[in-house]
């Protein structure tokens, strides 16, 4: 049995993004692989019927949307037309060729079919001002972009710097038969349809007086002619109305605590127009905000009605996601618990059809019998991969911090671990900070095992599946608790295991993990090495450049630059100085989130005072390199990693 490695990516399967077929035992699934000749990922669509799985697409492309027409005879999705266009698709049951839909010069997103089956609706976002279209491409000249927003780019966006031209979002119907398309819901706000039912559907809109201040939606039920407000100053997830027409099932997320709130369920009664919260009496989320490098293609969803008056839905809670059930009534209690990662469900009235990943495994289909309340899986397209390697199964690790909050996380020996031997450890941080590590797969941490280090991850305060206190406690306070928490982990990891080498200790993370990394470098010189990963080290700057800064420092830091005196302080890089722990610095050149300007700051401020570093500059990369970039930047990634502990650590 051969240890992981890192070009083990294309090896790994992804099953994500499960469906039920209405009005069949059916359910289809995406099984997603990484291509290592092409540099990129391939999706293909299975159908599982109860007897085994078929697979129904077969040209390398990635498609998503999945969705089903109510009878249970069609199946549509987005994929990339000749042009690279994402366009809507169908696929009949009954057999032929898959037909192109759309025909949108931009492209379309989030297609689901109309209640009678006869036509789809579809999401466009358009500029509001079209360029003249010239004969011929060479003649085009570089136009100046005219910025009147704060929002006007995003992590991911076109071109190096994510820059969108302003349009908004709009829905559009088109008719299957005649092709003929309607706009439907259209203006100078974001429009989202969430449900379609027999006689009307539920859409939500961002319209507000300022929009650049606006993280809110109202949530709105058109049946016929007429609009009722549902729901107005919250953020939606999904919306979708019960199979009577009596409820409506919202997964949504308030701003109480800003984007530190506890995403949560709320069931509205159509006929008196109030609204139940079911599951803020968990004070946990609901759905999954897991770290995790391996699941591609997932498609979310956090609620499905299973009959009229019952739903199932998901819940991250100490590290796992599971599965609860709920009813209109407010009552709700758990249907499957376990060290798990439930990152894709759907639902009928017989089962939960959910993709799940653990510590040593990382997808597969599952089937949960509603009745009988058993778990059975269905695929087996990682069976190969997991009986072949060497993967090593974390162990849970809980310990009070120093206020004695209680922490969670997980450990991991080296793989082909001896007893007797001294091994270096390597403590990983995760993103967000708003996310959490989980019972997952997690590919970096296998990589890092297999190279020789014990490997420690923890939830420190601020991370998800506790408590909404928990969450919370990292705002304003960034540096402080949650680093005590994980020096904390530290000791408590090193004092109970005293074959770890505390002379060879590493840390890495990125993100939030990457601020982290940056801060303990400069506050401490426990460890050895250490690897900042598109990271943040100046929260002055950050609040300009990044496409969520200018409300994420006053959300996180809970500072302006009418404080400049507390975003500097939260700052790593006024802490350059007392930096003597090697640093590799690892930032993507099309990071909008955390630009690359974070870690050029840092590179030059620590290179100038004569400290080891270096910078490593990825090109055509966003801030989502580690879990979706070019695979072979991602191997390169994990190359500099494991490198540069390599050179620093020592092992026996």
């Amino acid at each position: 049995m051969s240890k992981v490695s890192i070009d083990d990516i294309f090896n790994i399967k992804s099953v994500s993004s499960p469906l039920t077929v209405p009005n069949t035992d059916r359910v289809t699934y995406l099984v997603t692989q990484t291509v290592e000749d092409k540099d990129t990922y391939y999706s293909y669509l299975h159908n599982y019927d109860g007897r085994g799985s078929l697979q129904l697409t077969y040209k390398n492309e990635s498609i998503s949307g999945v969705n089903h027409s109510n009878d249970g005879t069609m199946t549509l999705f987005t994929a990339p037309d000749d042009t690279g266009k994402s366009q809507v698709f169908i696929l009949r049951h009954a057999g032929g060729e898959r037909e192109q839909l759309t025909f949108e010069e931009d492209g379309v997103f989030g297609a689901q079919f109309s209640h009678d089956d006869l036509s789809v609706y579809y999401h466009v976002s358009s500029p509001l001002q079209k360029k003249e279209e010239t004969k011929d491409d060479k003649d085009q000249k570089p136009e100046a972009a005219v910025i009147t927003r704060m929002k006007y780019k995003s992590d991911g966006g076109p071109g190096p710097y994510g820059v969108f031209p302003e349009k908004y979002t709009a829905v559009k119907s088109v008719n299957i038969k005649s092709k003929e398309t309607e706009t439907v819901l259209s203006g100078e706000e974001n429009y989202t349809l969430h449900d379609v039912f027999e006689g009307g559907f539920i859409y939500a809109t961002d319209q507000s007086d300022q929009p650049d201040f606006n993280f809110a939606q109202t949530l709105y039920m058109r049946k016929g002619e007429t609009d009722t407000l549902v729901k107005n100053d919250a953020s939606f997830i999904k919306a979708v109305m019960s199979p009577d027409q009596n409820n409506i099932l919202m997964t949504m997320m308030t701003r109480k605590y800003k984007n530190a709130t506890h995403p949560h369920i709320e069931i509205y009664d159509v006929s008196t127009t109030d609204s139940i919260d079911v599951t803020t009496k968990l004070d946990k989320p609901v759905g999954g905000l897991v770290v995790q490098d391996t699941q591609q293609n997932a498609a979310s969803n956090s609620a499905d009605w299973i009959s009229n008056t019952e739903y199932v839905f998901l819940v991250s809670e100490f590290g796992s996601v599971n599965l609860y059930r709920g009813d209109v009534e407010g009552s709700i209690r758990p249907l499957l618990r376990g060290e798990h990662n439930i990152f894709g469900m759907t639902a009928d009235q017989t089962a939960a059809y959910l993709t799940i990943s653990t510590h040593v495994s990382p997808s597969e289909l599952y089937k949960f019998d509603l009745e009988t309340e058993v778990l059975t899986q269905l695929t087996e397209e990682n069976h190969d991969y997991v009986s072949h390697r060497n993967i090593v199964k974390p162990e849970a690790v809980e310990f009070s911090s120093f206020d004695e909050t209680v922490i969670h996380g997980w450990f991991m020996k080296p793989a082909g671990y001896e007893t007797g031997q001294d091994y270096p450890l390597i403590t990983n941080i995760h993103g967000g900070p708003h996310a959490l590590y989980a019972n997952t797969y997690f590919h970096e941490m296998q990589v890092l095992a297999a190279a020789g280090y014990a490997v420690l991850f923890v939830n420190p305060r601020g991370s998800h599946s506790y408590s909404q206190e928990f969450v919370d406690a990292v705002r304003g306070d960034y540096g402080n608790g949650d680093y005590k928490d994980i020096m904390a982990a530290v000791d408590f990891i090193t004092e109970k295991y005293d074959w770890l080498d505390t002379d060879n200790l590493g840390v890495t993370g990125g993100s939030y993990g990457g601020f982290m990394t940056n801060w303990i470098v400069g506050h401490t010189n426990r460890f050895k090495a250490a690897v900042t990963q598109r990271s943040i080290s100046n929260w002055i700057s950050f609040r300009g450049v990044s496409d969520i800064g200018y409300y994420f420092t006053d959300w996180q830091i809970l500072a302006g630059l009418d404080d400049i005196d507390k975003l500097w302080h939260h700052s790593p890089l006024k802490y350059a100085a007392d930096v003597k722990t090697p640093l590799l610095i690892l930032h993507g050149e099309e990071d909008i989130r955390c630009p690359i300007e974070q870690g050029e700051q840092l590179f030059i401020e620590l290179k100038s005072r004569g400290k080891e570093t270096e910078f490593v500059r990825f090109p055509k990369s966003s801030h989502e390199l580690s879990r979706s970039g070019k695979p072979s930047l991602r191997m390169q990634r994990l190359s500099h990693i494991v490198r540069w502990f390599d050179q620093y650590l020592t092992q026996n």
